[in-house]
């Protein structure tokens, strides 16, 4: 790898970019991608593998290249400390996930309900503002309290986040959106809130729930498609 390259590598792994080195086999020749300037079949390869998360060998006509894959950590954000928060983080750390829980209410956010897990007590916009969700990052707002979830979801529907998720009835998300739509929010970005969270696999208690939204997140991530859901079985 040259200096060059390298320095470019390690400026967009700081700026939490995802990138692919490409490496042209057998000669060694190298590149970083995405770059306007390559071919499309090696581009659309990079971006399949950007996606997949998963580095390796392809074959583009006559040529082979090894993509590795340089992507940053995927997050998930958690706004409320609740219930269903603590079944859903240990789930989530399984899963790879750098998780942070966001929750002001100081009874709620502790280490002694979440140990070893990044808690963030500022409101929620503010803390949504400085953790600045990207395209690896997934939002769930657990609270169903509008003051700490309305939030939250303004700041997700302003960010390339690849996942919102909010809890709640069909009631309750039918009046989320209508105060969302009253901060701005069109038709589009407010499709981009699964709402209620979750398959509909029935679920009923804490740990079921977060297996529900889990499951979706797995599946959106994915790309794996999914057929229209009924609600949840959580409370409003």
């Amino acid at each position: 790898m040259t200096p060059e390259l390298l320095a470019a590598l390690n400026a967009a792994r700081a700026a939490k970019q995802p990138v692919v080195v490409a490496t042209k086999l057998p000669g060694g020749e190298q590149q970083l991608l995405p770059d306007p300037a390559a071919p499309a079949d090696l581009a659309a390869a990079a971006a399949r593998a950007l996606d997949r998360d998963e580095s390796g060998t392809v074959k583009l006509g006559d040529t082979e290249w090894f993509l590795n894959v340089y992507n940053p950590p995927m997050r998930l954000i958690v706004v409320g400390a609740v219930h269903i928060a603590q079944a859903l983080v240990p789930m989530a750390a399984y899963l790879g996930l750098n998780v942070i829980v966001v929750d002001p209410r100081r009874s709620f956010a502790t280490d002694a309900r979440f140990p070893n897990v990044t808690l963030n007590t500022d409101w929620p916009d503010e803390a949504m503002d400085a953790l600045a969700p990207d395209v690896r990052t997934a939002v769930i707002t657990l609270t169903h309290d509008p003051k700490l979830d309305d939030p939250a979801l303004d700041r997700a529907l302003r960010s390339p986040a690849f996942y919102i998720g909010s809890l709640g009835s069909r009631k309750t998300h039918a009046a989320r959106l209508k105060r969302l739509r009253e901060l701005g929010h069109d038709d589009a970005a407010l499709a981009r809130i699964r709402g209620p969270v979750g398959l509909n696999i029935e679920a009923v208690t804490a740990p079921e729930i977060a297996l529900s939204i889990l499951a979706e997140f797995v599946a959106v991530r994915r790309n794996a498609p999914m057929a229209s859901k009924e609600a949840p079985k959580a409370a409003a």
